[in-house]
């Protein structure tokens, strides 16, 4: 059985939010969205649940992490080339999201980043052989 991932994250503008992610090429299921969260389907097993503040303070008792200072978590998606990694990290960047790091080369994996308007950390990685044994 394949297992599917929903990450769910806590947005400040749920419209800016979705227009972030479907900016990178994303689709938002509108069967799983309403004025409160959006389902963005990222691939076949992975989808974004994108909630309002009030929406997902009904998950946790917890506070949101106020991104501008803490990091709660890092999500890594896997792309099928270095040119997806830097397509992806420039439509990011154009659509409202930002970036702190370079891209880095280790030979076989090659990586970069970006940040989401609500603060959220995405690493992107392509594999393109496994690490020599050291």
């Amino acid at each position: 059985m394949s297992r599917q991932v929903f990450i769910t994250l806590p947005v400040a503008d749920l419209p800016k939010s979705i227009a972030f992610w479907e900016a990178l090429g994303f689709a938002k299921n509108p069967q799983f969205s309403d004025e409160t969260g959006a389902n963005v389907v990222v691939s076949d097993t992975i989808s974004l649940m994108l909630l309002t503040h009030a929406r997902f303070k009904d998950f946790t008792p917890k506070a949101i992490c106020d991104t501008s200072q803490a990091v709660e978590v890092l999500h890594t998606l896997s792309c099928g080339s270095r040119e997806e990694v830097d397509e992806l990290v420039k439509k990011a960047v154009a659509a409202g999201g930002s970036t702190y790091d370079e891209p880095e080369d280790f030979g076989f994996m090659y990586t970069h980043s970006f940040v989401d308007p609500d603060g959220h950390g995405w690493g992107l990685a392509h594999m393109s052989a496994m690490p020599a044994e050291g």
